[in-house]
């Protein structure tokens, strides 16, 4: 994946802490905002992906990510920001791997992640939202 020229990322501003895992501290951008719901792990028919399975539960909200952005005509090198909501951080070692296989790494979005005690429903263990910035 190319970096797109309407988005900038400073994943090590002077002075902070270096964001070595995946993510930039600051991401700058001109154009159409596309602002994503939170995906969870659920396939077309609304079942659960991966009961028990955080990875698999993991690829499939990237997946499904993924398709949002491309209704939007989007892809994940538009993406600004990543937000993860996981019900035990003891996962987010397992959420980068799986997210390498989507973002760019050399030029990845700025993200945070949370720890939540519950998610919508009780057998999902991840959701993310997601900001991207297309050009005009």
């Amino acid at each position: 994946m190319s970096e797109r020229s309407h988005i900038s990322h400073v994943q090590t501003p002077a002075g902070l802490a270096g964001g070595k895992r995946g993510y930039s501290h600051v991401v700058t951008g001109s154009g159409r905002v596309v602002v994503l719901a939170g995906q969870v792990a659920l396939d077309e028919g609304g079942d659960i992906v991966g009961k028990g399975d955080f990875a698999a539960q993991a690829r499939c909200v990237f997946e499904n990510i993924g398709r949002c952005l491309a209704s939007a005509g989007a892809t994940f090198d538009d993406v600004a920001k990543l937000t993860y909501y996981l019900t035990d951080m003891r996962h987010l070692a397992s959420i980068r791997t799986v997210r390498d296989e989507f973002v760019n790494t050399d030029a990845p979005p700025a993200s945070t992640a949370v720890q939540v005690a519950a998610l919508a429903m009780p057998d999902l263990m991840v959701e993310i939202d997601a900001l991207a910035i297309l050009p005009e």
